[in-house]
């Protein structure tokens, strides 16, 4: 057994090295679009986000898909079988992902993992061994991702675009809007993730100083002085960037600058640039916190089985290494493969702007992290192609490539099929090999 687990680990990071390969574009692949960072910088600050946001949040979604997929009291009697099924499921699922990403195609990890386990559970125990209400979650979940995102994209960049954009004086309006943008942008992401970090420094108090806090008022109090901190900040950024904007407009206004490259570098786009990077530090964050639990939740069940001889039925802990083998591969998967997939979100769905890429990453900061407090395993891929084509229908219909959405969608629609026949294939030859 221990070389068993072993080669599942290397299975676990194999998988979470293509799940990063795939799934870097959903944290970073707007920001690489609208040029507001480099590939290199997306690739090292996605890397260090991803891997914290797997170990700090990863359990959560990791034990819904280890417990609640199949049916895990139906293996009770014959425990290696779900060993076995597990394998079959990592197997499957690295093979697909790894197919996607060569072509570029931004699928769902989630889609594939919960294919896969009903594959192999339907050959071992029939029909039966699926959990179906489960199964029904996760699948409204998967259905309603992109239309929240959406929506909320949508919602953001119209105002953003009235009232800023569409605006004579843009300068004055973002400086007017700069308190506002910092409130939502550090709202979301500490409404969701500083109760959590803060909890520590809380009990502290509590139990060590004897200081009687109510548990929100560290976390309220960290994310006000941010948003304060941001807004100062922005607004002597912006103000340093008005004064070299006119000069180099001065120097430059008889020279023939592209459309693009003057839009781009305007101090609005300018400083919507900085807001979009740390938009894409909170989405990869939100990713590795959701995402690692489709490449290490067989490998957590492995385990468990290992260690107390029966299967898991009424949830796991998660130990603290295999989070770290999930969130160690996902950033050497990104960091080898990660560009196909950056370019098929950031440049070939719409063309996208730092304000119009802050935006989509914002709605699927949100999604994701609601998602992963919920403890359920929904697609992040869904959620910022949602976001992208939100902001395309409030831009133009015209401006959104229907080509590139329908070969997005044709794979989102194939996932789950061919890794649930993948897994079972496996399944069944594994079985007749190994029993």
């Amino acid at each position: 057994m221990p070389m068993t687990l072993v080669i599942v680990a290397i299975l676990a990071f194999y998988v979470a090295c293509n799940l990063g390969a795939n799934d870097v574009a959903n944290a970073m692949g707007t920001s690489v679009g609208s040029k507001a960072v480099t590939l290199k910088q997306a690739i090292i600050i996605a890397g260090v986000l991803e891997f914290t946001g797997a170990v700090l949040f990863g359990h959560e979604v990791s034990e819904t898909l280890a417990t609640k997929v199949a049916n895990p009291s139906l293996f009770a009697a014959t425990p290696q079988l779900l060993v076995t099924g597990m394998v079959t499921v990592l197997i499957s699922c690295g093979v697909w992902l790894q197919i996607a990403t060569a072509k570029g195609l931004p699928v769902s990890s989630s889609h594939a993992v919960v294919g896969a386990i009903a594959g192999f559970s339907a050959v071992a125990m029939g029909i039966g061994a699926i959990d179906w209400s489960s199964i029904g979650m996760i699948t409204v979940g998967w259905i309603v991702t992109p239309i929240i995102s959406g929506s909320i994209a949508a919602l953001f960049y119209s105002q953003i675009k009235h009232w800023i954009l569409d605006q004579p004086n843009q300068v004055t309006q973002l400086r007017e809007w700069i308190p506002w943008l910092s409130a939502v942008l550090l709202g979301v992401f500490g409404v969701i993730v500083l109760p959590s970090l803060m909890q520590p420094l809380t009990n502290y108090l509590i139990e060590q100083v004897g200081i009687d806090i109510p548990a929100y008022d560290i976390p309220l109090f960290t994310g006000a002085l941010a948003a304060v901190g941001l807004t100062l900040i922005s607004w002597r950024q912006l103000e340093m960037q008005g004064c070299r904007g006119v000069e180099e407009e001065y120097m430059t206004q008889h020279s023939a600058l592209s459309t693009q490259h003057s839009t781009l570098n305007t101090p609005v786009e300018k400083l919507f640039g900085r807001f979009q990077l740390l938009s894409a530090c909170f989405v990869a964050f939100a990713h590795g916190s959701n995402d690692v639990g489709n490449a290490i939740a067989p490998l957590a069940a492995i385990v468990y089985i290992n260690t107390t001889g029966s299967v898991p039925i009424n949830g796991i802990d998660i130990p603290l290494w295999i989070l770290v083998v999930g969130g160690a591969g996902i950033v050497t998967g990104l960091a080898i493969w990660g560009k196909n997939v950056i370019a098929t979100i950031g440049e070939n769905i719409i063309a996208l702007q730092p304000s119009s890429g802050f935006c989509a990453e914002l709605a699927t900061a949100t999604t994701i992290l609601l998602a992963s407090r919920l403890g359920l395993p929904v697609s992040t891929s869904h959620a910022l192609v949602g976001g992208v084509v939100g902001i395309g229908m409030v831009q133009s219909l015209n401006s959104i490539k229907l080509q590139t959405l329908q070969a997005i969608a044709a794979a989102w629609l194939i996932t789950v099929p061919l890794s649930a026949f993948l897994s079972a294939s496996i399944f069944s030859i594994a079985r007749f090999v190994w029993h």
